[in-house]
């Protein structure tokens, strides 16, 4: 191109994006002339850089040819002898191909098309010898078929008498698969149909005409309503692309046509959805090469799903354009071997398929990745746990974050997924919370029971779903609390102290200690906790209730042997103990105290003679019920296989996809009634749920209202109660926060914040308010909050056929969470009817909750392929980043940390400290510092910050320079590629090219000149450029297309 000196006056010479030169229009400038230059600048580009000029020259009118999704659909011309033809429907494309089976009655399913490369440049070939039209006016069937045939003769492909029976070719009426589906059993028979069709043929041969053939009444019907149900799968405002392809005997030589309607309209029945028509291909040709023609309309069809292609075909203004998209997309295509696969085989769907925008911009640089310390500390700040250094900051921010979100968090939750994971975690949190309240009634002698806890669960779980900063977290009673609060109570009956009275002062100091680590952001260090530490600690969980499902089956079994227990003969163990008032009478008469051996005497002889007791094993001896045990583990195995199974229904090809969402998300609520139904009809005296009936304390010797001052306790133990408020802080501190960094994980995709800090003022103000009320602790609880994610999981609804569904993100909201625990308050007044829900069951409900977490654990994954051999393992990303002995390694180092974490849990004299424990792998954590690079933690872990953090952030280090345009915009010195490949010259050059066309000279000059002769269209041009030569350079040769003449046919 000339220098700025030589440039006419008025014209833009450099494009800040790229250094291209462009030429622009300029007073005293002819447009014409500034269009030549223009071309010939733009010839010696590589495709990608054209289409990026084609997509933005008038990207800035909105309006003007704006690409839309495309609908392609392929027909095939069939014509038998003596009957007229039609054209019959044999593949559509939304994103992927569907092809019509052989047996011509159903579709395949959607596959990956792959195209030839021959019919590949065939179709470039028509585009550039073949008749184009991109603004052409028409606006219905006859129309469109009027202005293709026009525009073919007027290049001299098509005789007067060809012309005619083309357009008899092209009014045939359209049959769609679907019409063939729904009008099966109302058509004639073969021989009848072509009679008729024959006799309609000869009707119109006689009166002289050559009007479109009528189809059925049937089919008429079914044209005008389309293809309904399909129509969902379309995306809104598509348009359609209408590829004809198909041989005749009347002519010699291909006939092809590419047509852009200026305005899209419906064309009667040539499509099978009632959209508009935009583009039109037709290739025609004589007998004996359909497969090649349905191979040429493959290609055009899957172009036009083509995201980059679709766009240019919509802004393109003459042949060049075209082109060019079609040159572009061979240089991004991606080459399969022929000896290495079977062009047979069909391609399933990707799972994502990437974003095209490279290829719409490709002067722009890929994004520098950016530090990873960087971008850790990015995402800390986005989940406000980084310290702002004012009192109660993160507080504040936190409401300030979430407050914005707090009308939705309501309105968010209309959805049918809200009431199945209602239905699966009200049974899921009901069970644990009584059966921790019997554990803790035996604990402290119930004090706190079953009641309690079903009332702390139920007035926690509302207060937290109003307020809390992270809803989706569900509160539950643990078992750290349960050891602590045994521990407490053994204290107080040791020392003589009022339990309930200590207790109180032990809530509101954790309380205060709870808003004092809120006031001083000390939830910041949650950042510390990595996937290595949450990993660990949900693995423990879940294994934990695995364990404790299987036990309390087994116990069961213990408790309901298989078989009847035989007789003691030497039973000893019964006891008469009589009561206070008769000591003295049994003293005088039998000249002993008692108690008394009362084996094998009449039970109830004991309290009419003395007024006693029966104490002992053998006194009452236990009912045998036949198949208790084996009917609790057919039970469980069952509840288990069907939750396991009916939530997998929804990635099966079984049913419609709302259909399998919604088996999917009830798929717990449907095990637990179907399982509580055979129950019922077996008949068996299987153990069932116990819910108290009676709203009140359980001891008696309490109220709702703890009197925190008791004679029975010295004034030392306020301050006292310091210490084990202190212990119990760090518990409840690490178990919240802990599932709350499971809970806000990014692979979630919560879209409306972090609430770390509010999370920890809330639950210290219910925390002192359990032990004024003297109720249990409740902490949010690790399997039952990942179950609670998982069950409101959001994915896409998939349109397009083959298209795999799009994780969404998370149904973000308060309603499950506050209906879920009312409803657990309210369980006392529904005892009638959950009394018949068999333990069993909720013991496989529980199996599948710790099993369920498991699939999503890099760690449990990384113990799977230890066991298998490396060409089975599975193509995970730190598999191609790390060597497969530092994974292994990461994994013992891992797994050593879960077996002491299981240790010290499991240990009823060590677990206490379980939570000191947990700081422990932080510091193990961060010492793998030491033992791997950055860049490995960075892919297997996470990238943990210092303890100290610099006030300057960490500056990325970049060795590329840094060029800033005109735009303010970065772009790297260095180009995304620096390829000199221009694949229009290689094309231009390749021997299959050169055998499509056929034509070669030379350059006066002695340069090598390779010309190719386009046909003659007539007087008709697409754009003012068609009589300008198409010329590429490429070295010492010159490709250059020649205009056609009119003798050149």
């Amino acid at each position: 191109m000339a220098s700025n000196n030589q440039e006419p006056p008025g014209i833009l010479l450099n494009d800040g994006d790229t250094g291209v030169r462009v030429l622009s229009p300029s007073p005293g400038v002819k447009r014409r002339s500034l269009r030549n230059r223009r071309s010939d600048a733009m010839h010696d580009l590589p495709p990608s850089m054209r289409v990026r000029f084609i997509l933005g020259e008038d990207a800035d009118k909105p309006g003007q040819n704006e690409p839309r999704p495309i609908f392609s659909e392929m027909e095939e011309f069939k014509s038998e002898d003596g009957t007229d033809g039609e054209w019959k429907e044999v593949a559509r494309w939304i994103k992927f191909e569907e092809d019509v089976e052989d047996g011509g009655n159903r579709w395949t399913k959607p596959f990956v098309g792959t195209l030839s490369l021959h019919a590949l440049f065939e179709f470039r070939s028509a585009l550039l010898n073949g008749t184009l039209m991109l603004e052409a006016e028409a606006t219905t069937v006859e129309e469109v078929v009027k202005v293709i045939v026009d525009k073919v003769c007027s290049t001299h492909q098509l005789t007067a008498e060809q012309k005619s029976q083309m357009m008899e070719v092209m009014s045939c009426p359209h049959r769609h698969l679907y019409e063939v589906q729904k009008s099966a059993p109302l058509l004639m028979s073969e021989k009848n149909r072509n009679s008729s069709a024959k006799n309609l043929t000869e009707s119109r041969s006689k009166v002289g005409l050559a009007l479109p053939s009528v189809p059925s009444m049937t089919n008429a019907a079914n044209a005008a309503k389309g293809n309904s149900p399909f129509m969902k799968k379309i995306p809104p405002g598509a348009e359609v692309n209408n590829v004809l392809v198909g041989e005749v005997d009347f002519l010699e030589k291909p006939v092809s046509a590419f047509v852009r309607l200026s305005k899209a309209t419906i064309l009667g029945d040539f499509a099978e959805v009632r959209l508009p028509s935009r583009f039109v291909f037709l290739l025609l040709g004589p007998k004996g090469q359909l497969e090649d023609y349905r191979e040429v309309g493959r290609v055009v069809a899957t172009l036009m799903s083509d995201e980059v292609f679709n766009a240019v075909a919509y802004r393109a203004k003459n042949r060049d354009h075209l082109l060019a998209g079609i040159d572009e997309f061979m240089d991004a295509v991606t080459i399969l071997p022929p000896g290495e696969w079977d062009p047979s085989i069909r391609i399933d769907p990707p799972t994502s398929v990437p974003s095209q925008e490279p290829r719409k911009n490709p002067d722009k640089p890929p994004e520098e990745k950016e530090d990873p310390a960087l971008e850790e500390l990015k995402i800390l700040e986005s989940q406000g746990l980084v310290r702002t250094g004012r009192i109660f900051g993160g507080l504040i921010d936190d409401v300030k974050r979430k407050l914005p979100f707090y009308k939705s968090d309501f309105t968010d939750a209309f959805a049918v997924q809200s009431i199945a994971s209602i239905t699966f975690l009200y049974f899921a949190s009901l069970s644990p919370i009584i059966t921790f309240g019997g554990l803790l009634g035996d604990a402290t002698e119930n004090r706190l029971a079953a009641l309690e806890s079903l009332c702390a669960g139920c007035i926690c779980g509302i207060i937290y779903s109003l307020f809390a900063g992270q809803p989706l977290a569900l509160l539950n009673a643990t078992g750290p609390v349960l050891v602590f609060e045994g521990i407490l109570y053994s204290f107080c009956s040791k020392n003589g102290y009022d339990y309930l009275s200590l207790r109180a002062w032990v809530g509101v100091w954790m309380g205060v200690f709870m808003i004092t680590l809120c006031a001083f952001e000390i939830s910041a260090w949650v950042a510390f906790i990595t996937r290595f530490t949450e990993e660990n600690f949900a693995l423990l969980i879940a294994t934990i209730y695995v364990y404790k499902a299987i036990e309390k089956i087994i116990y069961i079994g213990i408790e309901y042997p298989l078989f009847p227990p035989e007789p003691k003969l030497n039973a000893t163990d019964c006891y008469c103990y009589p009561s206070n008032d008769t000591l003295s009478y049994a003293q005088g008469a039998l000249g002993e105290m008692g108690p008394y051996n009362w084996t094998g005497l009449p039970t109830n002889s004991c309290a009419e003679m003395w007024n006693g007791t029966l104490m002992g094993e053998d006194c009452f001896p236990k009912q045998w019920y036949p198949n208790v045990f084996l009917m609790s583990v057919l039970l469980s195995v069952f509840t288990y296989s069907v939750c396991v199974t009916l939530k997998g229904m929804k990635h099966t090809l079984y049913f419609p996809y709302k259909i399998r969402c919604l088996i999917s998300d009830f798929a717990v609520f449907i095990a637990i009634c179907s399982m509580t139904g055979l129950d019922y009809y077996a008949g068996v005296r299987t153990p069932k749920l116990h819910v108290p009936s009676d709203f009140k304390p359980t001891w008696s010797g309490r109220g709702w209202i703890v009197n925190p001052i008791h004679p029975d306790n010295p004034w030392w133990i306020i301050p006292g109660a310091m210490l084990p408020a202190a212990l119990a802080t760090i518990l409840l501190f690490l178990d919240q926060q802990i599932t709350a960094v499971i809970v806000n994980r990014k692979e979630n995709k919560l879209k409306k914040g972090c609430g770390y800090h509010l999370d920890l003022f809330v639950l210290a103000i219910l925390t002192a308010l359990m032990g004024l009320m003297g109720l249990p602790w409740h902490v949010a609880g690790t399997v039952i909050c990942i179950n609670h994610v998982n069950s409101l999981k959001q994915e896409s609804e998939t349109a397009a056929p083959g298209e795999k569904p799009v994780f969404l993100g998370v149904r973000e909201q308060r309603v499950t969470h506050l209906v879920i625990f009312l409803l657990v308050g309210l369980s006392v007044f529904m005892t009638p009817i959950l009394k018949y829900i068999p333990m069993p069951v909720l013991y496989g409900v529980f199996l599948y909750m710790g099993t369920a977490p498991l699939s999503e654990m890099h760690f449990f994954d990384r113990l799977r392929i230890v066991f298998m051999p490396a060409k089975y393992q599975p193509d995970f990303n730190y598999l191609r980043k790390v060597p497969l002995k530092r994974v292994h390694m990461y994994t013992a180092i891992q797994l050593a940390c879960f077996a002491i974490l299981w240790v010290v849990k499991t240990n009823e004299t060590i677990s206490i400290s379980f939570p000191l424990m947990l700081v422990i792998m932080i510091f193990i954590r961060k010492s793998l510092d030491f033992v791997f690079t950055r860049e490995e933690l960075h892919v297997l872990d996470a990238v943990i910050p210092p303890f100290r953090r610099s006030k300057k952030p960490p500056q990325v280090e970049s060795g590329t320079k840094s060029v800033v345009n005109g735009k303010g915009q970065s772009y790297s010195a260095l180009p995304k590629n620096s390829s000199k490949v221009n694949i229009s010259d290689e094309v231009a050059r390749s021997g299959a090219w050169l055998h499509v066309n056929n034509s070669k000279a030379a350059l006066q000059d002695g340069t090598e000149m390779i010309s190719y002769r386009r046909k003659d269209y007539g007087d008709a041009k697409v754009s003012d450029d068609e009589s300008e030569p198409l010329t590429f350079l490429s070295g010492t040769k010159r490709i250059q297309i020649q205009p056609g003449t009119k003798h050149n046919q």
